[in-house]
């Protein structure tokens, strides 16, 4: 009897092992997709597909989102477009509130998307939240501004991102000297943050040189 509740089991977990991950990566692309659709509530009543077709198409908005970024791109990667974005922007800094809104969400945003960005580009082993305890961040850069006045050494900044969920964390400026460069891609490095620590990154061969210090990213 025991030997058959244990096989019960077994095949239950096995299932859910299985089934598990599907549905949630399912549940995502639906809220994704479910999102995107809502920007058909921009079009036009005459022009929404429930008018046009008589019924709704899951997914149609999320096409049609796709399509405008796209199309986006391809029209501001020519001279008369980059013109254009650059007469938005001037246009758009100049509004009251909206301005330092939009310029401080435009500098993360090329920061991050940008190929030639340098956040995110290097997984680091800090200690933190206290001595002994570790965990990984990743380098966004060095501080500047004031704060370089008030610090007696050589620092960088440091985004350590909390677990499961890594759009949220903390921004810490640390000494170059107490921060290690990991031999790790940054997207090892999520995949190991995200899963809270189950997924763990292939190891890299043994090394006998010391552990390397982040360089300065190149401004």
């Amino acid at each position: 009897m025991t030997t058959k509740k244990t096989t019960l089991k077994s095949v239950f977990l096995t299932g859910l092992l299985v089934l598990v991950p599907l549905a949630i990566t399912l549940w995502v692309l639906g809220l994704v997709i479910g999102t995107m659709d809502q920007t058909l509530l921009l079009l036009p009543l005459s022009w929404q597909p429930e008018r046009l077709f008589g019924f709704h198409l899951p997914g149609l908005g999320a096409v049609l989102t796709l399509a405008f970024i796209f199309i986006v791109g391809l029209l501001t990667q020519n001279f008369v477009g980059q013109k254009l974005v650059g007469w938005w922007d001037v246009v758009v800094r100049h509004i009251p509130v909206v301005g330092p809104l939009y310029t401080s969400v435009k500098q993360v945003s090329d920061t991050l998307l940008s190929s030639s960005g340098n956040a995110f580009r290097k997984a680091l082993l800090v200690e933190y939240p206290r001595r002994g305890s570790y965990t990984i961040g990743f380098l966004t850069g060095i501080p500047g501004g004031d704060v370089l006045n008030h610090l007696k050494e050589d620092h960088v900044s440091v985004y350590v991102p909390t677990t499961p969920n890594p759009t949220s964390g903390f921004f810490l400026m640390m000494p170059r000297s107490e921060v290690i460069e990991l031999d790790m891609s940054v997207d090892a490095a999520l995949k190991y943050i995200v899963s809270m620590g189950v997924v763990a990154p292939n190891a890299p061969p043994a090394q006998v040189a010391p552990a390397r210090r982040p360089t300065e990213p190149p401004l």
